[in-house]
Protein backbone atom coordinates (compact mmCIF):
# COMPACT_ATOMS: atom_id res chain seq x y z
CA UNK A 1 0.00 0.00 0.00
CA UNK A 2 0.98 3.56 -0.61
CA UNK A 3 1.07 5.34 2.73
CA UNK A 4 2.17 9.18 2.98
CA UNK A 5 3.66 10.06 6.52
CA UNK A 6 3.22 13.70 7.83
CA UNK A 7 5.85 14.51 10.62
CA UNK A 8 8.98 13.02 11.44
CA UNK A 9 9.16 13.41 15.06
CA UNK A 10 8.70 10.30 17.35
CA UNK A 11 5.52 9.06 16.34
CA UNK A 12 5.49 9.41 12.64
CA UNK A 13 9.26 8.43 12.30
CA UNK A 14 8.62 5.30 13.90
CA UNK A 15 5.60 4.09 12.17
CA UNK A 16 6.48 5.12 9.00
CA UNK A 17 9.44 2.95 9.36
CA UNK A 18 7.64 -0.32 10.43
CA UNK A 19 4.94 0.32 7.66
CA UNK A 20 7.63 0.03 5.47
CA UNK A 21 9.03 -3.08 7.16
CA UNK A 22 6.35 -4.66 6.07
CA UNK A 23 6.21 -4.00 2.05
CA UNK A 24 4.91 -0.73 2.62
CA UNK A 25 5.80 1.71 -0.15
CA UNK A 26 6.45 5.10 2.46
CA UNK A 27 7.11 8.66 2.40
CA UNK A 28 7.38 11.03 4.79
CA UNK A 29 7.15 14.29 5.17
CA UNK A 30 8.66 16.95 7.37
CA UNK A 31 8.71 20.84 6.53
CA UNK A 32 12.44 20.41 7.83
CA UNK A 33 14.97 20.40 5.26
CA UNK A 34 17.92 19.58 7.57
CA UNK A 35 16.50 16.74 9.36
CA UNK A 36 14.95 15.07 6.15
CA UNK A 37 18.36 15.47 4.73
CA UNK A 38 20.02 13.46 7.89
CA UNK A 39 17.38 11.03 7.57
CA UNK A 40 18.31 10.46 4.27
CA UNK A 41 21.46 9.65 5.35
CA UNK A 42 20.41 7.28 7.95
CA UNK A 43 21.31 10.13 10.87
CA UNK A 44 17.86 10.31 13.18
CA UNK A 45 16.88 13.20 15.32
CA UNK A 46 16.18 10.97 18.23
CA UNK A 47 17.29 7.52 20.11
CA UNK A 48 14.95 4.81 19.65
CA UNK A 49 16.38 1.30 19.55
CA UNK A 50 16.25 -0.33 16.62
CA UNK A 51 14.98 1.91 14.67
CA UNK A 52 18.35 3.28 12.94
CA UNK A 53 18.53 -0.02 11.47
CA UNK A 54 14.94 -0.32 10.20
CA UNK A 55 15.28 3.20 8.88
CA UNK A 56 18.73 2.34 6.48
CA UNK A 57 17.89 -1.42 6.16
CA UNK A 58 14.06 0.17 4.09
CA UNK A 59 16.02 3.55 2.74
CA UNK A 60 18.34 0.74 1.03
CA UNK A 61 15.15 -1.43 -0.19
CA UNK A 62 13.50 1.91 -1.34
CA UNK A 63 10.24 1.18 0.71
CA UNK A 64 10.91 4.16 2.55
CA UNK A 65 11.73 7.77 1.51
CA UNK A 66 12.17 11.10 2.43
CA UNK A 67 10.53 14.72 1.02
CA UNK A 68 10.08 18.18 2.48
CA UNK A 69 7.20 18.13 -0.44
CA UNK A 70 3.60 17.56 0.68
CA UNK A 71 2.37 17.54 -2.82
CA UNK A 72 4.83 14.87 -3.57
CA UNK A 73 3.60 12.78 -0.74
CA UNK A 74 -0.33 13.28 -1.94
CA UNK A 75 0.14 12.46 -5.62
CA UNK A 76 1.27 9.13 -4.97
CA UNK A 77 0.10 7.89 -1.96
CA UNK A 78 -3.71 6.42 -1.04
CA UNK A 79 -3.70 6.55 2.59
CA UNK A 80 -2.22 9.49 4.29
CA UNK A 81 -1.26 9.78 8.45
CA UNK A 82 -0.79 13.01 10.19
CA UNK A 83 1.45 12.54 12.71
CA UNK A 84 2.89 16.00 14.08
CA UNK A 85 2.93 17.31 17.20
CA UNK A 86 -0.23 18.48 19.33
CA UNK A 87 2.13 20.58 22.22
CA UNK A 88 0.29 21.37 25.55
CA UNK A 89 -1.07 24.84 25.20
CA UNK A 90 -1.23 27.17 29.08
CA UNK A 91 -4.46 26.21 29.61
CA UNK A 92 -3.57 22.62 29.49
CA UNK A 93 -5.62 22.13 26.15
CA UNK A 94 -4.13 20.15 22.90
CA UNK A 95 -2.43 22.65 20.23
CA UNK A 96 -3.80 21.97 17.30
CA UNK A 97 -2.65 24.36 15.08
CA UNK A 98 -0.20 21.77 13.30
CA UNK A 99 -2.77 19.42 12.87
CA UNK A 100 -4.96 21.71 11.02
CA UNK A 101 -2.70 23.09 9.20
CA UNK A 102 -1.73 19.83 7.52
CA UNK A 103 -5.43 19.07 6.87
CA UNK A 104 -5.91 22.39 5.01
CA UNK A 105 -2.50 21.69 2.99
CA UNK A 106 -4.44 18.23 2.39
CA UNK A 107 -7.12 19.58 0.97
CA UNK A 108 -5.57 22.17 -1.63
CA UNK A 109 -3.55 19.29 -2.67
CA UNK A 110 -5.35 16.30 -2.72
CA UNK A 111 -5.92 15.01 -6.48
CA UNK A 112 -7.61 11.54 -5.79
CA UNK A 113 -9.62 9.78 -3.26
CA UNK A 114 -7.57 9.38 0.12
CA UNK A 115 -8.37 7.97 3.54
CA UNK A 116 -7.17 10.62 6.11
CA UNK A 117 -5.51 9.11 9.92
CA UNK A 118 -5.23 10.96 12.79
CA UNK A 119 -2.28 9.29 14.31
CA UNK A 120 -1.39 12.40 16.55
CA UNK A 121 -2.85 12.53 20.20
CA UNK A 122 -5.85 14.70 19.76
CA UNK A 123 -8.85 15.23 21.76
CA UNK A 124 -12.36 14.31 21.20
CA UNK A 125 -13.63 15.96 17.98
CA UNK A 126 -10.38 16.45 16.11
CA UNK A 127 -11.52 14.72 13.04
CA UNK A 128 -14.85 16.72 12.46
CA UNK A 129 -12.12 19.51 12.65
CA UNK A 130 -9.56 17.88 10.13
CA UNK A 131 -12.80 16.85 7.86
CA UNK A 132 -13.73 20.64 7.98
CA UNK A 133 -11.22 21.72 7.11
CA UNK A 134 -10.04 19.29 4.18
CA UNK A 135 -13.13 20.53 2.82
CA UNK A 136 -13.02 23.89 3.55
CA UNK A 137 -10.34 23.67 0.75
CA UNK A 138 -11.71 21.40 -1.74
CA UNK A 139 -14.60 23.77 -1.82
CA UNK A 140 -12.86 26.78 -2.89
CA UNK A 141 -11.20 24.89 -6.02
CA UNK A 142 -14.52 23.64 -6.36
CA UNK A 143 -13.44 20.44 -6.03
CA UNK A 144 -15.96 17.05 -5.10
CA UNK A 145 -13.16 14.62 -4.52
CA UNK A 146 -14.11 12.45 -1.59
CA UNK A 147 -12.24 11.70 1.40
CA UNK A 148 -12.58 9.60 4.73
CA UNK A 149 -10.97 11.17 8.35
CA UNK A 150 -9.85 7.96 10.52
CA UNK A 151 -8.53 8.11 14.23
CA UNK A 152 -5.77 5.51 14.57
CA UNK A 153 -4.39 6.34 18.27
CA UNK A 154 -0.92 5.56 18.87
CA UNK A 155 0.48 3.61 22.18
CA UNK A 156 4.12 3.20 21.60
CA UNK A 157 6.29 3.40 24.71
CA UNK A 158 9.30 5.07 24.43
CA UNK A 159 12.41 2.54 24.44
CA UNK A 160 10.22 -0.74 22.86
CA UNK A 161 8.53 1.38 20.02
CA UNK A 162 9.58 -0.53 17.27
CA UNK A 163 8.88 -3.96 19.14
CA UNK A 164 5.27 -2.29 20.28
CA UNK A 165 4.54 -1.40 16.62
CA UNK A 166 5.45 -4.58 14.76
CA UNK A 167 3.75 -6.89 17.69
CA UNK A 168 0.90 -4.59 18.80
CA UNK A 169 -1.26 -5.95 21.65
CA UNK A 170 -4.15 -4.15 19.73
CA UNK A 171 -4.86 -1.55 17.38
CA UNK A 172 -7.65 0.88 18.06
CA UNK A 173 -9.65 2.33 14.38
CA UNK A 174 -12.36 4.80 15.01
CA UNK A 175 -13.99 5.36 11.98
CA UNK A 176 -17.86 6.77 10.51
CA UNK A 177 -17.51 4.44 6.88
CA UNK A 178 -17.42 1.26 6.58
CA UNK A 179 -15.01 1.19 3.46
CA UNK A 180 -12.97 2.75 5.02
CA UNK A 181 -12.48 0.63 7.84
CA UNK A 182 -12.20 -2.58 6.05
CA UNK A 183 -9.15 -0.77 4.62
CA UNK A 184 -7.69 0.19 7.60
CA UNK A 185 -8.27 -3.73 8.89
CA UNK A 186 -6.67 -5.04 6.33
CA UNK A 187 -3.79 -2.27 6.09
CA UNK A 188 -3.02 -3.60 9.76
CA UNK A 189 -3.88 -7.33 9.24
CA UNK A 190 0.48 -8.35 8.84
CA UNK A 191 0.43 -6.62 12.28
CA UNK A 192 -1.87 -8.72 14.26
CA UNK A 193 -1.96 -12.12 15.45
CA UNK A 194 -5.21 -12.29 17.16
CA UNK A 195 -8.73 -11.34 15.67
CA UNK A 196 -9.57 -9.69 18.63
CA UNK A 197 -6.34 -7.06 18.16
CA UNK A 198 -8.44 -5.26 15.56
CA UNK A 199 -10.99 -3.09 18.10
CA UNK A 200 -13.00 -1.23 15.65
CA UNK A 201 -14.96 1.91 16.86
CA UNK A 202 -16.66 5.17 16.35
CA UNK A 203 -14.92 8.46 15.85
CA UNK A 204 -14.74 9.90 19.14
CA UNK A 205 -14.32 6.72 21.16
CA UNK A 206 -11.21 6.11 19.35
CA UNK A 207 -10.10 9.48 20.02
CA UNK A 208 -11.15 9.69 23.70
CA UNK A 209 -8.71 6.05 24.34
CA UNK A 210 -5.82 7.24 23.97
CA UNK A 211 -6.35 10.15 26.42
CA UNK A 212 -7.71 7.63 29.20
CA UNK A 213 -5.50 4.77 28.65
CA UNK A 214 -2.24 7.10 29.89
CA UNK A 215 -4.34 8.25 32.56
CA UNK A 216 -5.37 4.80 33.81
CA UNK A 217 -1.46 4.63 33.72
CA UNK A 218 -0.38 7.67 35.33
CA UNK A 219 -3.08 7.14 37.84
CA UNK A 220 -1.54 3.79 38.99
CA UNK A 221 1.62 5.59 39.59
CA UNK A 222 0.63 8.24 41.13
CA UNK A 223 -1.42 6.01 43.71
CA UNK A 224 1.81 3.73 44.14
CA UNK A 225 3.72 6.95 44.89
CA UNK A 226 0.86 8.04 47.18
CA UNK A 227 0.87 4.61 48.80
CA UNK A 228 4.48 4.85 49.42
CA UNK A 229 4.84 8.09 50.76
CA UNK A 230 2.03 6.62 53.42
CA UNK A 231 4.56 3.85 53.77
CA UNK A 232 7.30 6.26 54.74
CA UNK A 233 5.26 8.25 57.74
CA UNK A 234 3.65 4.90 59.53
CA UNK A 235 7.21 2.56 59.12
CA UNK A 236 5.68 0.47 56.16
CA UNK A 237 7.49 -0.61 53.66
CA UNK A 238 6.09 -0.07 50.04
CA UNK A 239 8.14 -2.50 48.32
CA UNK A 240 6.78 -5.07 50.29
CA UNK A 241 3.08 -3.43 49.94
CA UNK A 242 3.60 -3.28 46.44
CA UNK A 243 3.95 -7.49 46.16
CA UNK A 244 1.13 -7.76 48.64
CA UNK A 245 -1.06 -5.69 46.09
CA UNK A 246 0.49 -6.46 43.04
CA UNK A 247 0.06 -10.62 43.49
CA UNK A 248 -3.84 -9.41 43.58
CA UNK A 249 -4.35 -10.44 39.49
CA UNK A 250 -7.48 -7.56 39.49
CA UNK A 251 -4.25 -5.23 40.43
CA UNK A 252 -1.35 -6.60 38.49
CA UNK A 253 2.12 -5.18 39.36
CA UNK A 254 2.43 -3.16 35.95
CA UNK A 255 3.07 0.33 36.49
CA UNK A 256 2.59 0.08 40.29
CA UNK A 257 6.44 0.69 41.10
CA UNK A 258 7.30 3.39 43.32
CA UNK A 259 9.58 6.35 42.38
CA UNK A 260 10.05 10.21 42.03
CA UNK A 261 7.45 11.35 39.68
CA UNK A 262 6.28 10.34 36.08
CA UNK A 263 7.11 12.50 32.74
CA UNK A 264 7.69 12.20 29.20
CA UNK A 265 5.90 13.51 26.18
CA UNK A 266 2.49 11.94 27.00
CA UNK A 267 1.27 11.27 30.29
CA UNK A 268 1.48 14.87 31.39
CA UNK A 269 0.10 16.22 28.27
CA UNK A 270 -2.34 13.59 28.35
CA UNK A 271 -3.91 13.96 31.67
CA UNK A 272 -3.79 17.74 31.45
CA UNK A 273 -5.77 17.31 27.69
CA UNK A 274 -8.14 15.35 29.57
CA UNK A 275 -8.65 17.37 32.47
CA UNK A 276 -9.16 20.27 30.03
CA UNK A 277 -11.75 18.31 27.87
CA UNK A 278 -13.98 17.57 31.16
CA UNK A 279 -14.10 21.72 31.79
CA UNK A 280 -15.12 21.91 28.47
CA UNK A 281 -17.52 20.59 28.54
CA UNK A 282 -18.75 21.37 32.19
CA UNK A 283 -17.19 18.48 34.32
CA UNK A 284 -14.29 18.57 36.96
CA UNK A 285 -12.44 15.31 36.47
CA UNK A 286 -11.56 14.89 40.37
CA UNK A 287 -8.92 12.24 40.21
CA UNK A 288 -6.91 13.37 37.14
CA UNK A 289 -6.36 16.33 39.21
CA UNK A 290 -5.19 14.95 41.93
CA UNK A 291 -2.69 12.42 39.77
CA UNK A 292 -1.19 15.50 38.46
CA UNK A 293 -1.05 16.90 41.74
CA UNK A 294 0.65 13.83 42.96
CA UNK A 295 3.01 13.70 40.50
CA UNK A 296 4.29 17.00 40.58
CA UNK A 297 4.79 16.89 44.98
CA UNK A 298 6.38 13.69 43.83
CA UNK A 299 9.12 15.04 41.83
CA UNK A 300 10.26 17.22 45.23
CA UNK A 301 10.32 14.58 47.83
CA UNK A 302 13.91 13.89 47.11
CA UNK A 303 14.90 17.26 47.27
CA UNK A 304 13.06 17.21 50.28
CA UNK A 305 15.09 14.42 51.72
CA UNK A 306 18.25 16.00 50.75
CA UNK A 307 17.23 19.39 52.67
CA UNK A 308 16.75 17.03 55.79
CA UNK A 309 20.37 15.85 55.70
CA UNK A 310 22.25 18.95 54.61
CA UNK A 311 19.79 21.63 55.08
CA UNK A 312 18.37 24.67 52.32
CA UNK A 313 22.11 25.89 51.69
CA UNK A 314 23.87 23.40 49.58
CA UNK A 315 26.42 25.54 48.41
CA UNK A 316 29.35 23.79 47.81
CA UNK A 317 27.90 20.46 48.41
CA UNK A 318 28.33 18.19 45.41
CA UNK A 319 25.64 15.86 44.26
CA UNK A 320 25.99 12.59 41.72
CA UNK A 321 22.74 12.05 39.31
CA UNK A 322 22.53 9.28 37.43
CA UNK A 323 19.89 9.49 35.20
CA UNK A 324 18.28 12.48 32.74
CA UNK A 325 15.90 11.27 30.35
CA UNK A 326 12.35 10.75 32.03
CA UNK A 327 12.79 6.76 31.81
CA UNK A 328 15.61 4.16 30.26
CA UNK A 329 15.23 3.30 26.57
CA UNK A 330 15.31 6.97 25.06
CA UNK A 331 16.98 10.25 25.15
CA UNK A 332 13.48 12.09 25.83
CA UNK A 333 13.97 14.46 28.68
CA UNK A 334 10.16 16.16 28.04
CA UNK A 335 8.88 16.38 32.08
CA UNK A 336 11.87 14.44 33.15
CA UNK A 337 12.08 14.27 37.19
CA UNK A 338 15.99 14.85 36.69
CA UNK A 339 15.01 18.58 35.34
CA UNK A 340 12.61 19.75 38.73
CA UNK A 341 15.59 17.66 40.85
CA UNK A 342 18.41 19.30 39.81
CA UNK A 343 16.73 23.32 39.32
CA UNK A 344 16.14 22.94 43.04
CA UNK A 345 19.50 21.55 44.03
CA UNK A 346 21.57 24.09 42.07
CA UNK A 347 18.96 26.97 42.95
CA UNK A 348 20.21 26.46 46.56
CA UNK A 349 23.85 26.60 45.40
CA UNK A 350 24.84 22.97 45.08
CA UNK A 351 26.95 21.85 41.88
CA UNK A 352 25.46 18.74 40.55
CA UNK A 353 27.67 16.17 38.00
CA UNK A 354 25.58 14.49 35.73
CA UNK A 355 25.79 10.96 33.81
CA UNK A 356 23.23 9.63 31.46
CA UNK A 357 23.90 7.17 28.63
CA UNK A 358 22.41 8.83 26.05
CA UNK A 359 19.89 12.43 27.26
CA UNK A 360 23.60 14.55 27.94
CA UNK A 361 22.80 16.32 24.48
CA UNK A 362 19.38 17.11 25.18
CA UNK A 363 20.55 18.64 28.75
CA UNK A 364 22.99 20.47 27.65
CA UNK A 365 21.37 22.15 24.75
CA UNK A 366 18.03 22.25 25.62
CA UNK A 367 16.55 21.37 28.98
CA UNK A 368 19.50 22.67 31.31
CA UNK A 369 21.33 24.57 28.93
CA UNK A 370 21.36 27.38 31.01
CA UNK A 371 22.55 26.40 34.30
CA UNK A 372 25.70 26.54 34.57
CA UNK A 373 26.34 24.29 37.94
CA UNK A 374 25.88 21.24 36.00
CA UNK A 375 28.95 19.29 34.65
CA UNK A 376 28.35 16.35 32.18
CA UNK A 377 30.44 13.18 33.21
CA UNK A 378 31.22 10.60 30.29
CA UNK A 379 30.96 7.41 32.40
CA UNK A 380 28.60 6.86 35.88
CA UNK A 381 31.70 6.59 38.01
CA UNK A 382 33.16 9.82 36.98
CA UNK A 383 30.08 11.54 38.00
CA UNK A 384 30.36 10.19 41.49
CA UNK A 385 33.82 11.85 42.07
CA UNK A 386 33.60 13.83 45.38
CA UNK A 387 30.35 13.84 45.52
CA UNK A 388 28.39 14.19 49.20
CA UNK A 389 25.37 11.97 47.83
CA UNK A 390 24.55 10.13 44.44
CA UNK A 391 20.85 10.16 42.90
CA UNK A 392 19.47 7.81 40.77
CA UNK A 393 16.98 9.33 38.42
CA UNK A 394 16.18 6.93 35.97
CA UNK A 395 16.38 2.72 36.39
CA UNK A 396 18.64 2.23 33.18
CA UNK A 397 20.05 -1.65 33.49
CA UNK A 398 24.21 -0.21 33.94
CA UNK A 399 22.61 1.49 36.85
CA UNK A 400 21.23 -2.00 38.28
CA UNK A 401 24.59 -3.68 39.05
CA UNK A 402 27.39 -0.96 39.66
CA UNK A 403 30.81 -1.36 41.46
CA UNK A 404 30.15 -0.66 44.80
CA UNK A 405 33.51 -0.31 46.02
CA UNK A 406 34.50 1.60 43.14
CA UNK A 407 31.74 4.04 44.43
CA UNK A 408 32.57 4.41 47.84
CA UNK A 409 36.33 5.34 46.89
CA UNK A 410 35.27 7.84 44.71
CA UNK A 411 32.59 9.56 47.25
CA UNK A 412 33.05 12.33 49.72
CA UNK A 413 29.77 11.08 51.06
CA UNK A 414 29.02 7.48 50.98
CA UNK A 415 25.10 8.55 50.36
CA UNK A 416 22.31 7.40 47.81
CA UNK A 417 19.03 8.52 46.97
CA UNK A 418 17.42 5.96 44.89
CA UNK A 419 14.52 7.41 43.39
CA UNK A 420 13.51 4.21 41.56
CA UNK A 421 14.03 1.67 44.34
CA UNK A 422 16.81 0.03 42.58
CA UNK A 423 18.52 -1.52 45.62
CA UNK A 424 18.65 -3.65 48.56
CA UNK A 425 19.12 -2.05 51.84
CA UNK A 426 20.59 -4.41 53.69
CA UNK A 427 23.47 -4.60 50.91
CA UNK A 428 23.66 -0.85 51.03
CA UNK A 429 24.82 -1.07 54.72
CA UNK A 430 26.93 -3.79 54.54
CA UNK A 431 29.05 -1.54 51.58
CA UNK A 432 28.85 1.23 54.49
CA UNK A 433 26.48 3.53 51.95
CA UNK A 434 23.52 5.66 53.81
CA UNK A 435 20.92 4.74 51.68
CA UNK A 436 17.33 6.38 51.39
CA UNK A 437 14.74 5.02 48.86
CA UNK A 438 11.34 5.72 48.21
CA UNK A 439 8.71 4.30 50.47
CA UNK A 440 10.85 3.15 53.19
CA UNK A 441 11.25 5.11 56.39
CA UNK A 442 14.39 5.35 57.22
CA UNK A 443 16.22 3.86 60.09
Amino acid sequence: MKIAMIGTGYVGLVTGTCFSEMGNDVICVDVDAKKIAKLENGILPIYEPGLADLVRSNVEKKNLQFTTEIQEALDRSEIVFIAVGTPMGEDGSADLQYVLGVAHEIGQGMTHPLIVVDKSTVPVGTADKVRAAIQEELDKRGSDLLFDVVSNPEFLKEGTACDDFLKPDRIVVGADNEDAMQVMQEHYRPFILSEDGFIAMDIKSAELTKYAANAMLATKISFINEISNICERVGADVNKVRKGIGSDHRIGYKFIYPGCGYGGSCFPKDVQALIRTGKEYGYEAQILTAVEDVNARQKMVLVEKIVRQFGEDLTGKIFAVWGLSFKPGTDDMRQSTAITVIRELTKRGARVQAYDPKAEEEAKTCYLKDNDSVVYCQSKYDALNRADAMLLLTEWKEFRSPDFWEMGKRMHGKRIFDGRNQYNAAMMQRYGFEYEQMGVQRA
